[in-house]
């Protein structure tokens, strides 16, 4: 058969180049790159065909789980996708159920035996619309979920539900219930004990909530982490920008300025590139 273009997707440097060494033993896989994040890999398949995905679960920024969601819900097509995990043995019959194979990590040499011969028979038949459609499925509402949570749901064989988010979010101000829309939101920061939600009218409300329990009521396709204290709406980004000190600036479509977290820095970009 033709040779299986093949990414090597993990944010150990000594994972990725441990498993592209190994791989050297199957003739039929080339090994096309190495990216050290979700962002890399959607580069990489963006610039040239890829076959073969090994795909960390665990990645700084985007997860692999979200990997495969960009790239679902993208023209770019999936390819064949191996799960590489840590996580502990209640996953396996998840994965085993809704992905085309996984390994766990520490690797073992059988077991990457039977995921390459698995994807070799998989890449010779024609059906893996089926799996397409299933592992889409699978990823499909994963971003902003806890992750373990819904592997041990699939583990127990329970269905996923899709989260929905509120269209509006109720504030009480003087007296009264106001009813804010959520798509007006154009950002939110904490103030104490307090969310300010600033609103595309000019208008900004005061919610009595924690950051944490805000977030989770936000839609995280639509509403992206940018600092501890501040939430931004991705519609409403205009650009990143780098300061000299190294710091990141976030500026919006209305000239507002705030400041990037390194940590969600990632995360600022996947929300800048969708």
């Amino acid at each position: 058969m033709n040779t299986i273009k093949t990414l090597i997707v993990d944010d150990e440097p000594l994972a990725r180049k441990g498993l592209s060494i190994r791989l050297r033993d199957f003739p039929h896989i080339e090994v096309v790159g190495l990216c050290k994040n979700g962002e890399e890999a959607l580069a990489e398949c963006k610039r040239q065909q890829v076959d073969l995905m090994f795909l960390d679960i665990q990645m700084p920024g985007l997860s692999g789980l979200e990997v495969v969601k960009h790239l679902s819900d993208s023209a770019i097509g999936i390819p064949a996708i191996v799960f590489v995990t840590a996580f502990d043995q209640y996953a396996v019959k998840a994965f085993e159920i809704h992905a085309l194979d996984y390994l766990l990590k520490p690797v073992d040499d059988n077991r990457l035996k039977k995921a390459v011969e698995k994807v070799q028979t998989y890449l010779k038949s024609q059906e893996d619309t089926s799996h397409k459609r299933k592992l889409a499925s699978f990823v499909a509402g994963i971003t902003g979920n806890n992750c373990e949570e819904i592997l041990k749901k699939l583990a127990a064989g329970d269905k996923l539900e899709e989260t929905r988010f509120p269209e509006s979010i109720a504030v009480k101000e003087q007296g009264e219930i106001v009813r804010v829309q959520v798509s007006s939101i154009q950002w939110v920061d904490a103030a104490g004990d307090y969310m300010c939600l600033h609103c595309a009218d000019g208008k900004t409300h005061i919610l009595r909530k924690t950051m944490k329990e805000l977030e989770a009521e936000l839609d995280p396709k639509e509403f992206v982490r940018v600092h501890r204290s501040a939430i931004v709406n991705s519609k409403q980004i205009n650009k990143l920008v780098t300061q000299v000190s190294g710091e990141y600036l976030l500026v919006l479509e209305n000239g507002q300025e705030l400041k990037v977290s390194r940590s969600y820095r990632d995360k600022v970009k996947a929300a800048l590139a969708s």
